[in-house]
């Protein structure tokens, strides 16, 4: 009998000081429990921030050294472009103007106007200053000519800058266009920069170059 009660004796003991480490033990996990939401959720944030951060650099906003010289409010700044359709959009831009009557001439203005979902690689009025004047003055005489040229400028599809990255569009001229680059540096065959790219209109994206594509 009284070794069957030292031994209960014992084992009393032993647990009462065995269940304060349980609690402490149950304590500590449950804290860790509650600490990883918080953790998972700050880690949430900080992908959600990061995202919105590549997004600003990397998304829909316009690119390249030419873009300074749009202008910052108006029907010829990005906001006001982006609610018209590219001909009209584009006849606000300063910039272009010889290329606007340039598409008044070949009569290529509704056309562009109400086609959906192009890209239009736009040259800038300097693109085609390095054409000499009597040879530019003869291809703005020449309609048929004029139209093949303007034509082979729009992609019939809305091009983001990852698709120039390597890329090769057929034109509405139905020859081919390729282009090169990454980031904020793009070449379209080789020969033109884009000085201001992803530029939106109510249907287009518009990538302003600074030569005048001719088709091969």
């Amino acid at each position: 009998m009284n070794s069957m009660k030292i031994r209960r004796t014992t084992i009393a003991v032993a647990a009462a000081a065995l269940l304060p480490f349980s609690v402490a033990a149950c304590s500590d996990s449950g804290s860790d429990t509650q600490a990883a939401p918080s953790a998972t959720a700050d880690d949430a944030a900080k992908a959600t921030e990061s995202t919105s951060a590549d997004d600003a650099m990397t998304g829909d906003q316009p690119f390249g050294p030419a873009c300074a010289g749009v202008p910052k409010e108006g029907a010829g700044s990005f906001d006001g472009m982006a609610k018209d359709p590219v001909a009209t959009a584009a006849s606000n831009n300063p910039a272009l103007s010889t290329l606007v009557a340039a598409v008044q001439k070949a009569g290529l203005v509704d056309t562009l106007n109400n086609a959906e979902d192009i890209t239009v690689f736009a040259p800038t009025n300097d693109a085609f200053a390095k054409i000499p004047k009597a040879d530019l003055d003869k291809v703005l005489a020449d309609k048929a000519t004029l139209t093949k040229i303007l034509t082979y400028h729009v992609v019939g599809q809305k091009l983001t800058p990852k698709q120039l990255e390597n890329g090769s569009f057929e034109t509405l001229q139905k020859g081919m266009v390729t282009t090169t680059g990454s980031g904020e540096s793009y070449k379209v065959n080789d020969t033109a920069n884009v000085v201001c790219g992803n530029v939106k209109t109510a249907n287009a994206n518009v990538y302003i170059v600074d030569t005048v594509l001719m088709p091969k």
